[in-house]
């Protein structure tokens, strides 16, 4: 008769494409289910952290519903990080574990379920009769609250009797929250009119726009408006008409177009949660700016709005849109007075530092231009973070992930390639690390290169410190020691694990990206670009960070 795990396994595979994690005692008879199982792929990570990573990474990168696996105890507790970011970020993934035996725990284990709740994420756990039936209610909840769940599976159950396989509900979905009850209705009478009569309208979107598949509504509003756009770090290209658009706001903005955006009169507001960045520190708007908001969340995630609107994306913009249809306002022609192109443009660096070491602004501009077109772009954690999201424009949301940024969690980037690898096999992976993370995730440095093979691409800003303390600590005066790293051969690690590498200290080294991009991926191996930089130049974002901070 089937076990425990091989119910487990039938059920996600139902559901799961791609199961990322590191075998061990305790999920072992699982990961033997799951080789066994049509239609799911297991990819091998070098640490349990890596497959919640990859999970995670997998479903950000458009790629569904994702899950990992670790064993119980130390492999449970490696994950514990990854987990909290995806809790954090509202990923949905399912993490399969082992437990204690139900007799009760022995000496490794571990409260597996306090430590999860500590986190923010519910446990389901497993038995010999309801096995298939829990792994869906946990599938379930990851979806219905945009959330990660473990699923455990206690070690004396794993491969116990669990009787004949039997055909499980479908997990249910929640249905789009439409804005139907006559106070959301009036509430969207008055954006619409707020709109119609701007004189300078504000478009601001999110990643929650793009998951609700809010942009063509959206770019209707603007059209009839005659609206700038601008999104948040993780809702860039939502919108359709690219030559309005303004860019990311907060930090990683240009100076000019944020000079724009501070200048609306009417902002509306769609799936993003106006966090302290994107708002610069709550400055982005001027006092006096009306301020909507449309989201699920149950109110207002700021205190600048001052209409709200709990709905679907999608639905609440196309209702928007409807209305301005029948208003027939005039466009405001903001829009076209405005030079967008020169507003988004950044600094463009100078080759080479004061210290000669390369200056990260114009390796990051001359990177953006020799990139594929193809690329999808995943981050890490750091002060690098800033140069990616200026300078490397991307087509669409899933093409731009920052794994880590919600939980402010560095040693999470290498292994966000393998999942964005698996769910987006035609596109270049392009990864942007700094050394500081780029070492704590180094045993998954070989999974990169073994997964995306010439798909694959590592940025490391190698500036021989965590730069981030080094820009607000160091600046206030604090012992720089503790700050330090010693400089690292990056290019040397990855060939060592099958890649190839280049050691880049000038932009003319970047010659090897565009070399290596006109080769065929299936004929190339995966590049990792180990760039010199120097640790004297701040991020704009940072100085925001300095600046509060001080």
């Amino acid at each position: 008769m089937p076990s425990v795990s091989a119910h487990v396994a039938a059920a996600l595979s139902r559901h799961v494409s791609h199961v990322f994690g590191v075998m061990g005692n305790g999920n072992a008879h699982l990961l033997d289910a799951l080789e066994r199982s049509p239609g799911v792929t297991f990819t091998a990570l070098r640490h349990e952290a890596g497959g919640v990573v990859s999970a995670d990474a997998h479903y950000r990168a458009g790629g569904g519903l994702a899950a990992a696996t670790a064993t119980y105890g130390a492999g449970f507790t490696n994950t514990l990080t990854p987990l909290a970011e995806a809790a954090q970020a509202r990923t949905p993934l399912v993490l399969v574990v082992g437990d204690a035996p139900t007799s009760g725990p022995r000496p490794w284990d571990v409260d597996q379920i306090a430590l999860a709740s500590a986190v923010g994420v519910r446990t389901y756990t497993v038995g010999r009769a309801d096995a298939a039936a829990t792994t869906v209610i946990a599938i379930e909840h990851a979806l219905a609250y945009c959330s990660p769940v473990v699923l455990a599976i206690p070690y004396d159950v794993a491969k116990a009797d669990a009787g004949p396989m039997t055909r499980t509900p479908e997990p249910r979905r929640a249905p789009e929250l439409a804005p139907a009850t006559p106070f959301a209705t009036g509430t969207v009478t008055q954006i619409a009119r707020a709109l119609a009569g701007s004189q300078r309208p504000l478009l601001l979107a999110g990643r929650g726009a793009w998951l609700a598949g809010a942009g063509t509504a959206l770019g209707a509003i603007a059209d009839a408006t005659g609206a700038v756009t601008a999104t948040t770090a993780l809702g860039r290209g939502v919108f359709p008409r690219p030559e309005f658009d303004l860019g990311v706001t907060g930090g990683f903005g240009a100076d000019g177009a944020m000079s724009v955006i501070h200048d609306a009169d009417v902002v509306l507001v769609v799936g993003a949660s106006l966090n302290q960045f994107t708002m610069r520190f709550g400055t982005l708007f001027a006092p006096g700016t009306t301020v909507a908001q449309i989201d699920t969340a149950p109110t207002a995630t700021h205190p600048h709005v001052g209409l709200y609107l709990r709905a679907d994306a999608a639905l609440a913009a196309r209702a928007i849109a409807d209305e301005l249809a029948a208003l027939v306002p005039p466009a405001s022609g903001w829009r076209e007075s405005l030079d967008i192109a020169a507003l988004r443009d950044h600094l463009p660096g100078d080759a080479l530092a004061p210290d000669g070491r390369l200056d990260p602004r114009s390796a990051a501009r001359r990177i953006g231009e020799l990139l594929p077109e193809d690329r999808v772009v995943v981050s890490d954690g750091g002060h690098f973070i800033g140069w990616a999201n200026m300078y490397w424009p991307v087509s669409s949301p899933d093409r731009m992930m920052m794994v880590g940024t919600a939980y402010q969690s560095i040693g999470l980037g290498f292994p966000s390639v393998p999942g964005a690898a698996r769910a987006r096999p035609d596109a270049t992976i392009v990864l942007t690390t700094g050394d500081g993370g780029g070492l704590m995730a180094v045993s998954d440095l070989e999974s990169a290169v073994r997964v995306a093979g010439g798909r694959g691409l590592a940025v490391v800003w190698n500036d021989r410190a965590y730069g981030a303390e080094v820009h607000l600590y160091g600046a206030q005066g604090l012992a720089p020691a503790p700050m330090l790293i010693p400089e690292v051969d990056f290019a040397a690690l990855c060939r060592a694990v099958g890649g190839e590498a280049v050691v880049v200290r000038t932009l003319d080294d970047l010659e090897a990206l565009a070399r290596w991009r006109e080769r065929p991926a299936d004929e190339r191996p995966f590049l990792l670009l180990d760039l010199r930089v120097s640790a004297t130049i701040r991020a704009p974002y940072q100085e925001e960070i300095l600046r509060v901070n001080s």
